[in-house]
C-alpha cells in the first residue's frame, strides 16, 4: 500500500505538470490535531509567487474534490528553496558534487546523521565523502536529506 506521501505526488504532479511546474515533493506533517501539507515546486527560470498561487489554487481545487485528508489541514506551496530536500535519486543525481546533509530512518555504521560531499549514486546509494570517509547510503533509508547552501 502507497504511503500518504505517495497517494498526494501521485495526484498532483499531472496539475502542477499542467501549470509548467515541476513537483519537487512534498511533505505531510502531523504534529496533534494540526496537519500541514507543505508541496515544493520548481521551475528552470525560478519559482516566483504567481506559481506558487497557480498551484495552490489548482491543488485546493483538487483536494476539495478528492479528499485525500481528513479533517481540517493547511496547504502551503512554495520553491524549494537554496537548501532544496532532495526526494528522489534523480534528484541526488542533479547535485552530485554538492554538499548536503542526510538523516537516515536508523543508523548507519553508529550513526544516523551525515554532511558531507556527494560524489555519486551506485546500485540505488547516495555516496557520501564525509571526514575523508567515504559512505554508501541506501537512498530508501534516508528519512531527510537537504542541500546545503555554499556561498
Amino acid at each position: 500500500m502507497a504511503s500518504k506521501e505517495e497517494q498526494l505526488v501521485a495526484m498532483f504532479a499531472p496539475a502542477v505538470t499542467a501549470l509548467e511546474c515541476e513537483l519537487w515533493g512534498l511533505e505531510y506533517v502531523t504534529s496533534g490535531p494540526s496537519k500541514v501539507l507543505r508541496v515544493y515546486i520548481d521551475k528552470a527560470d525560478g519559482v516566483a509567487l504567481e506559481d506558487c498561487e497557480k498551484v495552490s489554487r489548482q491543488l485546493s481545487s483538487l483536494m476539495d474534490v478528492e479528499d485525500p485528508i481528513a479533517g481540517e489541514y493547511s496547504l502551503e506551496v512554495s520553491s524549494p528553496g537554496m537548501d532544496r530536500p532532495l526526494y528522489t535519486l534523480e534528484q541526488f543525481q542533479r547535485y552530485i558534487g554538492n554538499v548536503i546533509t542526510v538523516k537516515l530512518r536508523v543508523p548507519f555504521d553508529g550513526r544516523r546523521n551525515f554532511k558531507g560531499k556527494m560524489i555519486g549514486i551506485e546500485d540505488g546509494d547516495v555516496v557520501v565523502v564525509v571526514d575523508n570517509e567515504e559512505y554508501l547510503l541506501p537512498v530508501d533509508s534516508i528519512e531527510k536529506a537537504n542541500i546545503v547552501p555554499q556561498f
